[in-house]
């Protein structure tokens, strides 16, 4: 179904997403181009104009929106969101005070920091991380001869108690245990 002028623009006004792919708008005096769904402040109706295909914006001498991203062919900034934050906990999570620095440097308020991990993980963000912390210890304890308490700090626990708090909430067994528990599957095989 062709969809006339009037119905894209009401689309655009609206921020309608179940136009998103159907056709592009640019705006004349800023020469940037939009998905339907752009959260952009809406334009005087008479600096629009309507394109079929993010190319056709492109060919006309149109640059892409940085906020809503029409060169991409899927758009989904949550899921971007969270990706960054996961790489930057991946990286520093051994260093509380990095990691505060370097997820400061996205620009993300604490509280949409947790509901977008609630969204999209099911868990705040601490226990994310806490989660992760976990995992890396359990590497360890199957593939290296590491001390427990080396494991907890090279994983960035502070004490060897909470270590095994966490472990033990998380795994339902205490790290020595856990420990054995492989060796003994490892032996079988």
């Amino acid at each position: 179904m062709l969809l006339s002028d009037e119905q894209k623009w009401k689309a655009a006004i609206d921020c309608d997403s179940s136009y998103d792919g159907q056709f592009f708008y640019g705006v004349k005096t800023t020469g940037i181009f939009c998905r339907p769904s752009c959260k952009s402040k809406n334009p005087k109706r008479d600096h629009v104009i309507f394109f079929d295909t993010a190319k056709q914006a492109q060919t006309a001498g149109f640059r892409p929106c940085k906020r809503c991203r029409p060169d991409l062919l899927k758009f989904e900034p949550k899921v971007e969101t969270m990706e960054g934050i996961k790489e930057i906990i991946n990286e520093f999570y051994t260093d509380p005070k990095q990691l505060k620095e370097e997820i400061d440097g996205l620009g993300i308020s604490k509280n949409s920091m947790i509901k977008l991990f609630q969204e999209q993980l099911g868990m705040t963000p601490v226990q994310y991380i806490n989660k992760f912390k976990i995992e890396k210890a359990k590497e360890l304890l199957l593939n290296s001869q590491d001390t427990i308490l080396s494991i907890a700090l090279q994983c960035g626990f502070g004490s060897l108690s909470t270590f095994y708090r966490f472990f033990r909430h998380l795994v339902s067994m205490s790290p020595t245990q856990y420990r054995k528990l492989f060796a003994k599957k490892e032996d079988v095989r």
